[in-house]
C-alpha cells in the first residue's frame, strides 16, 4: 500500500516476517510485498497446508505494542457480521524482540486487487458497478450497527484539534456516534468485488465518519468524489454527515503538518470553505 521504508526498517521487517512465516508453517509465494505506513506493516502471500493465505506482520516499539490496534482484527473476526466482506483471520502470533513488539496475522487470501495499490489517495477514476456500491452501502450500514466499546475517534481529541486545524470557532459536540471501520480509503477496498481490509482501528466514531473519509480521499478525482456523495447521500445529507466531514478534514490537515497527504491540502481547504461558508 505504501512505498518501501528505509533500508534498516525494511531489513528488520523482512527478517521478522520470515520468522513469522516459519512459526506458522507458511512459505512465502513469489516476491510481492505490501508495505504499510512508514514500514509499520509488511504483508505477503504465503502457502500453508490449508491453501494460499496472506501473512501480515505488524511492528511497534515494545512499549507501544498491544492495545486497541493490536486487538482490532481479532475483535472484528469475533463481532463483524457476514454482511461485511473481509478476509477471515486464521491464526496470530505476538512476540517481542530487540525493543520491538511484533504481531503476525494469517488471513484468508483475497484474490482481487485493492482499488489503489500504494496509497489511500485516489488518483484516477475506478470502474465500480452498481453491485460494488450496493455492497459498500450495506457494509457501512452493518458496521455502524455493531455494538462496541472500542473507540476510533475521541471527543477529547475533537475538542482540541478541530478549532486548531480548521482555524475557526466551532461547536465540537458530536451529533451522533456509530461504529466505524476507521480507515476506509481506496487502498483498503478491493474491486471488482468488494472486500474491506485492515481492521486495526475500528470502533466508535462520529456518524458518517467512514463515508466522509472515503470522500476526502477521492477529492483529486472529482467525478468519483461526486459519485461517493451520490451513492451515500443518505449518510452525507444531514447535520451528522456534515460534521463527520469536518472531523475528517481536521484529521487530514493534521497529517499534512506531519508531511503526509500533501496533495490533498488545497482540495480539503476548498471543501472546508464550502461546508462552513
Amino acid at each position: 500500500m505504501y512505498s518501501e521504508p528505509d533500508p534498516d526498517t525494511a531489513r528488520r521487517m523482512r527478517g521478522m516476517h520470515a520468522a513469522a512465516a516459519a512459526s506458522l508453517a507458511a512459505k512465502p509465494i513469489g516476491s510481492s510485498e505490501a508495505w504499510g505506513w512508514r514500514g509499520r506493516t509488511l504483508s505477503c502471500p504465503v502457502a500453508t497446508a490449508s491453501g494460499e493465505s496472506w501473512l501480515r506482520l505488524v511492528s511497534a516499539p515494545a512499549d507501544k505494542a498491544g492495545g486497541k490496534l493490536w486487538e482490532g482484527p481479532q475483535e472484528a473476526e469475533r463481532l463483524m457480521p457476514p454482511e461485511v466482506p473481509r478476509p477471515h483471520l486464521r491464526e496470530r502470533r505476538a512476540w517481542t524482540e530487540d525493543g520491538h513488539g511484533y504481531l503476525a496475522e494469517l488471513y484468508d487470501k483475497v484474490t482481487v486487487s485493492t482499488v489503489m495499490t500504494h496509497e489511500p489517495i485516489l488518483r484516477e477514476a475506478p470502474d465500480l458497478d452498481d453491485a460494488w456500491w450496493g455492497a459498500l452501502s450495506t457494509a457501512l450500514e452493518t458496521i455502524a450497527a455493531v455494538p462496541s466499546d472500542r473507540v476510533a475517534v475521541r471527543q477529547e481529541y475533537l475538542d482540541r484539534a478541530m478549532p486548531l486545524y480548521l482555524g475557526i470557532p466551532i461547536d465540537t459536540t458530536v451529533p451522533a456516534w456509530t461504529t466505524a471501520h476507521g480507515d476506509l480509503h481506496w487502498a483498503n477496498l478491493t474491486s471488482p468485488s468488494l472486500t474491506v481490509l485492515d481492521w486495526e482501528g475500528w470502533g466508535v466514531a462520529p456518524a458518517g465518519y467512514d463515508a466522509a473519509l472515503l470522500y476526502a480521499y477521492s477529492l483529486l478525482v472529482p467525478d468519483t468524489a461526486a459519485e461517493v456523495r451520490r451513492r451515500l447521500a443518505h449518510i452525507f445529507d444531514n447535520p451528522a454527515g456534515r460534521f463527520a466531514e469536518l472531523v475528517v478534514i481536521t484529521e487530514l490537515l493534521q497529517t499534512i503538518t506531519r508531511g503526509d497527504n500533501l496533495d490533498l491540502e488545497g482540495a480539503l481547504r476548498k471543501r472546508l470553505s464550502a461546508i462552513t461558508g
